[in-house]
């Protein structure tokens, strides 16, 4: 049995080599004829530095500069996220592929993209890693590991290129 791909989930840290994996990912849609949907997670901030705001500034203000600024953040990084497949699609004109959606939610990253994964219906997670630390070439990102630990849906991790520091 050949699997269809009909939906892929590109999960993106928005980091500056997320167009390296995104280039697999537009590849694949473009291949199989699927499409894409980009989504990050905007981690949240620890309940330890919370607190200590908190302390300063009072619960109700910092909860309402939470919700004022939360969704200013994420309808900008929405923005930047649009703006990144135009650019894409212009990179690559002989390889079209077709944005589905742009979603930037908030939350823990590995929970966020496993709920994402199931609900869209996706039949492929596509996301890159970073090696760091002294096992660079022994492991991968801990997101990434967690994501293709516990995902139903298959997931391809793509290893992102070393930097040449000649």
């Amino acid at each position: 049995m050949i699997p269809e791909i009909k939906k892929i989930l590109y999960t993106t840290d928005l980091s500056e080599n997320a167009r390296y994996a995104f280039g697999y990912a537009a590849a694949l849609a473009n291949r199989f004829g699927a499409g894409i949907t980009i989504f990050h997670v905007l981690e949240d901030t620890s309940s330890f530095r919370d607190s200590m705001v908190i302390n300063i500034i009072g619960e109700e203000k910092w909860k309402d500069l939470v919700r004022t600024n939360e969704g200013k953040l994420l309808e900008t990084i929405k923005q930047r996220l649009e703006k990144f497949c135009e650019d894409v699609s212009a990179e690559l004109p002989s390889c079209p592929f077709i944005t589905d959606d742009i979603i930037v939610k908030t939350g823990n990253p590995v929970e966020k993209i496993l709920i994402q994964a199931k609900e869209s219906n996706c039949d492929l997670v596509v996301m890159g890693t970073h090696g760091h630390g002294t096992l660079t070439d022994a492991v991968i990102g801990s997101t990434s590991r967690r994501v293709l630990r516990r995902c139903k849906k298959p997931v391809l991790v793509i290893r992102l290129p070393e930097r040449n520091e000649d």
